[in-house]
C-alpha cells in the first residue's frame, strides 16, 4: 500500500510538473520577453494570432472577436500595463445591436369585398429591417417605382392622394438597378420609404418587378447598421401577391412596369375594394463587445495626471456579412490583417516598449483596443462619452488604421492641422525615417480619432493607404509588409515619446474642413455636422460641428439631434444623407434640432463641398 502510494506521488509530481511547463510554455506562446524593441518578427506574431482563421474575421459579438480581445488583454497583463476597465479588468464593456430577426407580430393580410386572404411570412412577404413596428390597415394606391423626383421631372405621385393609404411600388427604378442611371439616387429603399412617409402614406410594399429579374425576389431582413426606423411599416412581398391585387384593377404587372421603363412615364392608380392590414415586428438582437485598455503611469509628478491615448480598431467584417466588398465571397473569413491586425500589433509594440522603458515616462499612457469600429466607431464613441480618465487631462489621441501595406516607402498622417506642433514634428522625426509623407490637416476621419478630435483633443492617425483587398477575404497576412510596419511603429514612438516628455501640451487648432459625408455621390453641399455612429435616437445625434463650418455659424452645437432639414422630418441618417442631396450650395434652410429636451430652429446656408 506504501508502494502504491509512493508511486501516486510520483506520478502527481510528474503530472504537476508537466502542468507548470505546459502553462509555461503556452505564456511562451502568448507573450514574449518583455523588452524595449519593436521587431518585425513580434508584429508578425500578434497579426498572426489576430487575423488567423481562428477568430473568424473578429466581428464585433462573436466569438472570435472575445478571443481578440482576451489576447490582447493578456498581453498588456505580461506587460505590466495596469487594468483600468470594469471591475478591475481590462475590459470596458458595451452593448450594441448585432442584428436584426423576425418577431412573432409579422402579419399580412388582404381583404377583397369583406373576404380576407392571409399570407406567410418569410414565403410571401418580409418586413423590412428599418420598418416601424406597428400595425396599420389602408387602401392600396399603386406608385410606380415610389419616386418623386423634381429634377428628373419624374413624380409617381403625382395626382394621387396617398394619405393614410398603402403605397405599392417596384424596386429600384425605370432603368432597373443601374448604379449609372440617373435615377439610382432615388432607388435605395430606405430613399422610398422616407418619400412614402413623406407624402403620408400609412405602409408601404415593394415588389421585384418581372421586367427587373424574371425570378420573384423577397427582399431579405438585413440589418443595415443603423438602429432608427424609417417612421413607416414597410414590407417586400412576393410577385404572386401583387399580381393578384393587380388584377382586381384589371391590370398586367408586366404589362404596366414595362409602359413605365419605355415612356418614362408614371402609371399610378387607386385600386378599389382592396384594403390591406400590415403588422411589422422586427427585433434588434443586441450583443455586448468591449474596448480593451490597459494603463501606463508617467513618473512626473506634475505631468502624470496628463494622458495620451494611443489605439487602434481589433474588430473587423467576420464572415462578410456586413461591409464586405466582395459580395460573392460573403460566408468566407475575412480576416482583416491589414485591417487592423496591423494596427493592434503596432499598440501592443507600443505598449511593450514603454512600459520596459517606463522611467523616461513623464504622462501617462493609455493603450485602447477598440471595438466596433466597423458597426460606426461605437468603441472609441462610447470611450469618449464614458471617459476612465478625465478627457480634459488627455492631451493626444493617436490612432493606428491599416499601417501593415506600406509601399514606395508612403505613409499617410492625418490630423497635422490639429496641434500647431504636428507639422514640425512629424516632419523633424521623419529624418530618421525617411518617409515619403502624405500629410493631410482634418482630424475627421473614419476612425477611432474622429470622437476624440470632436471633444477637443489634438489628433494624429497612421495609414498606409487603402488597397484592393480591403473589406475583401484576400485580406491576409501574407500580403503584410512586415519591416515597414516596423519603420512605422518606430517612428510613431519617436512622436509619442516626443509629446510624453515636453514640458507643455500640444496646442489644440481647429480648421475649417471639407466635408466627407456618407451617401451618394451627388451629395453636393456641405453643412460642418459630425454625425454621431453610434447613437441610438430617433434623428441624427451630432458628435460635433466642423470648425467655421455652416452648421457651427448657424449655432448648431455637438450634442444637437437633427429632428428636421428644410421641410422634411430626419428619422434617421439616411433621411439626412438624402434630404440634403435635394439641396445645392447657398441654398438657406431651416433646421430643427432638440437640444436638452428644447426643440430649436437654426437657419443654415450650406456651401459647397470640397
Amino acid at each position: 500500500m506504501k508502494k502504491c502510494a509512493g508511486l501516486l506521488s510520483i506520478v502527481f509530481f510528474i503530472l504537476l510538473c508537466l502542468s507548470i511547463f505546459s502553462s509555461c510554455a503556452s505564456r511562451r506562446h502568448w507573450t514574449k520577453d518583455l523588452n524595449g524593441r519593436i521587431t518585425a518578427q513580434e508584429i508578425m506574431r500578434h497579426i498572426e494570432y489576430l487575423a488567423s482563421d481562428d477568430l473568424e474575421g473578429r466581428r464585433s459579438g462573436t466569438k472570435g472577436a472575445e478571443k481578440a480581445a482576451e489576447y490582447i488583454a493578456r498581453e498588456f497583463e505580461w506587460y505590466g500595463l495596469k487594468p483600468v476597465g470594469d471591475d478591475g479588468t481590462y475590459f470596458q464593456n458595451f452593448d450594441f445591436v448585432f442584428d436584426v430577426r423576425l418577431g412573432p407580430g409579422n402579419s399580412l393580410s388582404v381583404s377583397i369585398g369583406g373576404k380576407e386572404e392571409t399570407y406567410s411570412v418569410e414565403e410571401d412577404f418580409l418586413p423590412l429591417a428599418f420598418s416601424s413596428n406597428e400595425r396599420v390597415t389602408g387602401e392600396v394606391v399603386f406608385a410606380g417605382y415610389g419616386i418623386s423626383a423634381e429634377d428628373l421631372d419624374y413624380d409617381d405621385y403625382e395626382n394621387i392622394d396617398v394619405t393614410g393609404k398603402i403605397v405599392m411600388a417596384f424596386r429600384y427604378g425605370p432603368e432597373g438597378d443601374d448604379p449609372k442611371s440617373e435615377y439610382d439616387k432615388y432607388a435605395p429603399t430606405r430613399y422610398k420609404a422616407m418619400t412614402a412617409r413623406e407624402k403620408g402614406a400609412a405602409g408601404l410594399l415593394l415588389i421585384t418587378g418581372p421586367e427587373s429579374y424574371e425570378q420573384d425576389e423577397i427582399i431579405s431582413l438585413k440589418y443595415d447598421s443603423s438602429v432608427s426606423s424609417s417612421g413607416i411599416v414597410a414590407m417586400s412581398i412576393s410577385r404572386d401577391i401583387a399580381a393578384q391585387v393587380f388584377n382586381l384593377a384589371g391590370r398586367d404587372l408586366r404589362h404596366v412596369q414595362s409602359s413605365i421603363d419605355s415612356t418614362k412615364v408614371p402609371q399610378s392608380f387607386h385600386i378599389p375594394e382592396v384594403t390591406v392590414t400590415l403588422r411589422a415586428d422586427v427585433v434588434h438582437e443586441r450583443r455586448v463587445t468591449s474596448n480593451v485598455v490597459g494603463f501606463l503611469e508617467g513618473g512626473d509628478p506634475e505631468l502624470k495626471d496628463e494622458l495620451i491615448v494611443i489605439g487602434a480598431h481589433y474588430d473587423h467584417l467576420g464572415l462578410g456579412e456586413h461591409g464586405s466588398r466582395a459580395p460573392d465571397q460573403i460566408g468566407e473569413i475575412h480576416n482583416g490583417a491589414d485591417d487592423n491586425a496591423s494596427g493592434v500589433a503596432g499598440v501592443l509594440e507600443l505598449a511593450e516598449a514603454f512600459s520596459a522603458d517606463r522611467s523616461v515616462l513623464r504622462r501617462s499612457l493609455l493603450f485602447i483596443a477598440f471595438g466596433g469600429e466597423e458597426i460606426g466607431i461605437i468603441g472609441s464613441n462610447y470611450y469618449v462619452n464614458n471617459p476612465i480618465f478625465e478627457l480634459e487631462k488627455t492631451v493626444t489621441m493617436i490612432n493606428l488604421d491599416m499601417i501593415g501595406r506600406l509601399t514606395d516607402n508612403k505613409l499617410i498622417v492625418q490630423g497635422v492641422g490639429t496641434a500647431a506642433e504636428w507639422d514640425s514634428l512629424i516632419t523633424f522625426s521623419n529624418e530618421t525615417s525617411g518617409f515619403d509623407l502624405a500629410l493631410k490637416k482634418s482630424g475627421y476621419a473614419p476612425g477611432d480619432n474622429t470622437p476624440f478630435y470632436a471633444k477637443k483633443i489634438p489628433v494624429l492617425f497612421f495609414f498606409t493607404d487603402a488597397h484592393e483587398d480591403y473589406h475583401t477575404p484576400w485580406d491576409d497576412v501574407e500580403k503584410i509588409n512586415v519591416e515597414g510596419e516596423e519603420k512605422i511603429v518606430e517612428y510613431v514612438r519617436s512622436i509619442a515619446t516626443y509629446v510624453d516628455t515636453s514640458e507643455t501640451r500640444p496646442l489644440l487648432t481647429q480648421i475649417e474642413e471639407e466635408e466627407k459625408p456618407t451617401g451618394h455621390p451627388r451629395f453636393r453641399v456641405s453643412v460642418g455636422t459630425i454625425p454621431d455612429f453610434a447613437a441610438e435616437v430617433e434623428g441624427v445625434k451630432l458628435t460635433g460641428v466642423r470648425e467655421g463650418g455652416p452648421a457651427e455659424r448657424a449655432g448648431i452645437k455637438g450634442g444637437d439631434i437633427i429632428v428636421r432639414l428644410g421641410e422634411k422630418e430626419i428619422k434617421n441618417l439616411y433621411d439626412y444623407t438624402y434630404a440634403l442631396g435635394e439641396y445645392k450650395p447657398g441654398d438657406v434652410v431651416d433646421v430643427v434640432v432638440i437640444r436638452d429636451g428644447q426643440r430649436l430652429t437654426f437657419e443654415v446656408t450650406l456651401e459647397k463641398r470640397k
